[in-house]
């Protein structure tokens, strides 16, 4: 029986390997291999002189690298993007924890009607209702300036004043996105145990109480991965910028992937949006490990 064990072993191993290999074909060929020719392509001065013929292409190390962080551009960008990351996220999250609980409370009728409606815009097509936000936001017949007509507030420039692009971008972003961080935090809400509640009203916790003490703590690993997904996607701001702002006024919405576009696509630098591409990949990297940092050390 053990020499039967011991030779079916190997086999089953050859089946799993069958099973997989596919998988990891085409995530090799899909992403690995990309992504080590766009490392290759940034150490280069890769640029349509080299697209037309590839005896044009030299080895340039570091030096995109180098004079990426000499570009005042760059450090614009990112500056943008930093701000659209730390103001977008965490109002995000609070949409999303907002409609989550909602939709959770035991008084709420037509769950599954307003389930649909808040997760309507994130698949709609981003183009379309970026579009249509940009005649929402129209400074002389935008309705948001007519509702604010009624409080007696003049019109606002929302696309065309460098105050308020980026947070015309950030209030269209946290509706388009709020509704697929609502489903997770729902699940999330779904899956804690109503003993836990029953017990604290038992104590005489009330509902801020029971929020505190009893859905905060067990929602905690959801909101990190919310956290982590939100961060990452919010890091790669481009369609919103491009569509509604096109980087401007004044550069004010420019970020890291709308920069990374203009020197790739529209001024062919190739190797240098190469680079763009894996500081911004350095840079989401450190910030996840951040946030594990310190969830671990709220658990401890």
């Amino acid at each position: 029986m053990r020499a039967l064990q011991s030779t079916s072993l190997p086999a089953s191993r050859r089946a799993a390997w069958c099973f997989v290999a596919p998988a990891l074909i085409a995530i090799a060929v899909f992403f690995f291999l990309p992504v080590g020719a766009a490392l290759v392509m940034s150490l280069t001065d890769f640029d349509i002189y080299a697209l037309a013929d590839l005896r044009n292409l030299r080895f340039v190390g570091l030096r995109n690298y180098i004079e990426l962080l000499q570009t005042p551009l760059f450090w614009r960008a990112l500056a943008n993007t930093f701000y659209f990351v730390i103001v977008g996220v965490p109002l995000s999250m609070a949409a999303s924890l907002g409609a989550a609980l909602l939709l959770d409370a035991r008084v709420t009728w037509l769950k599954g009607l307003f389930r649909t409606v808040y997760f309507a815009p994130v698949v709609t097509s981003l183009v379309a209702v970026a579009v249509i936000w940009r005649y929402l936001l129209h400074t002389r017949y935008g309705m948001v300036n007519y509702v604010l007509s009624w409080f007696g507030i003049g019109p606002v420039d929302w696309l065309g004043d460098p105050a308020w692009g980026m947070p015309a971008i950030i209030l269209f972003a946290v509706w388009k996105n709020f509704g697929y961080n609502m489903i997770i935090l729902l699940a999330g809400l779904q899956s804690i145990p109503r003993d836990l509640y029953e017990a604290a009203e038992i104590d005489g916790a009330g509902g801020w109480a029971q929020f505190r003490y009893v859905t905060w703590p067990m929602l905690g690993p959801t909101l990190l991965m919310v956290s982590i997904l939100s961060m990452s996607g919010y890091f790669q701001l481009f369609a919103e910028p491009y569509v509604m702002t096109q980087g401007g006024p004044v550069q004010s919405t420019v970020s890291v992937l709308y920069f990374m576009y203009e020197q790739g696509f529209k001024w062919w630098n190739l190797g240098v949006a190469s680079a763009v591409a894996f500081v911004l990949f350095a840079i989401m990297f450190a910030v996840t490990l951040l946030q594990l940092r310190i969830a671990r050390g709220a658990e401890a």
